[in-house]
């Protein structure tokens, strides 16, 4: 890519249309799947017509099927979430002159959880390119994998790429899986590769940390801090883990001399949005997208997108005011 692209949020009204820029204010395509065996939905105060159902401990054994179908291993996370990362290794993706690698917004990530009522969850995050957007969405509604939002991570990229937020709820794990597998088959999502912890990060990470008052990890040549949200989320009756689908994620990759390009995201209540966007655009930094992962979230969220490339320890400045206006705690 060439030139410097002109300055704003940017969407697409439709795969064909020419670009044009703004907020997506929300993003939902299609009703949740209904939690088996349970009508009510929580309320703000945190309670819920109908009892709340909290996730269980499992361990890496439990989802052993769940792997075999989705062709890869994950990991376990805060002992309830299963978790497994589909990086698209495969893509040359360019955003304002940065080559993006996978782990700044590239990564897809799904999250199984099993329920005390015996039910499973499962929720995601997918990287698709334009020309793969509608035949995998297709594959997933065919498989009862349902989409809660479709939106941007970056401003202008090539080629151009779409992010999916999918929810899948039922008593048969394998099968959640092997409907999102039947999705992801139809991407060029590459074989697994271990992660890689030993590149070094060009950052005043220790600057970085200060200036954010959290501690951060390197992953992949990036750095990268979350922060959670403090309440009790639930999705209907469903508690979800600490971290789940409530996280503000800031990932940071070196472009040299102290530099980094941020891709980044901050969950917030509504009360918190103009805080949030402004602290963010008096820092310099570019708003992608205003709206909502989840449909039926209790408190309800929104979540924006944001992107610039700055000193680090100026970007961890600016991102500790918008932390501040919302109601998190450092994660890991």
């Amino acid at each position: 890519m060439t030139g410097r692209r002109p300055q704003g949020p940017r969407v697409r009204a439709a795969a064909t249309a020419p670009t044009r820029r703004g907020l997506l204010t929300a993003a939902a395509l299609t009703p949740v799947l209904a939690a088996a065996g349970t009508t009510g939905t929580a309320r703000a105060d945190g309670t819920a017509h109908g009892p709340l159902v909290r996730p269980v401990p499992t361990e890496p054994a439990d989802w052993a099927g769940v792997a075999e179908a989705l062709g890869r291993p994950g990991n376990m996370l805060r002992e309830t979430t299963y978790h497994t990362g589909f990086p698209r290794r495969d893509l040359l993706v360019v955003s304002d002159g940065v080559v993006v690698t996978p782990g700044l917004a590239l990564g897809t990530h799904v999250a199984f959880i099993r329920y005390a009522d015996g039910t499973t969850m499962l929720m995601g995050d997918m990287v698709v390119t334009e020309r793969e957007l509608q035949g995998v969405i297709d594959a997933w509604q065919a498989h009862g994998i349902e989409q809660t939002a479709l939106h941007k991570h970056l401003l202008a990229q090539i080629p151009d790429l779409w992010w999916v937020h999918v929810h899948g709820h039922g008593h048969d794990p394998v099968a959640l899986a092997r409907g999102l597998r039947a999705g992801l088959d139809r991407t060029g999502t590459p074989p697994p590769e271990p992660p890689d912890r030993r590149t070094p990060v060009d950052l005043d990470i220790a600057g970085m940390e200060a200036a954010l008052g959290a501690r951060g990890s390197v992953e992949d040549g990036l750095f990268k801090v979350l922060f959670w949200r403090r309440e009790t989320i639930a999705d209907g009756p469903l508690v979800l883990p600490p971290g789940l689908g409530s996280t503000s994620a800031f990932n940071f990759q070196p472009v040299g001399g102290g530099r980094a390009a941020l891709s980044g995201d901050c969950a917030m209540l509504a009360e918190e949005v103009p805080q949030v966007l402004k602290a963010l655009r008096r820092g310099g930094i570019e708003l992608v997208e205003l709206h909502n992962h989840h449909l039926s979230e209790s408190p309800r969220l929104f979540f924006t997108h944001f992107w610039a490339v700055d000193d680090g320890v100026r970007l961890a400045r600016t991102l500790r005011a918008a932390v501040d206006a919302t109601n998190v705690v450092p994660g890991g």
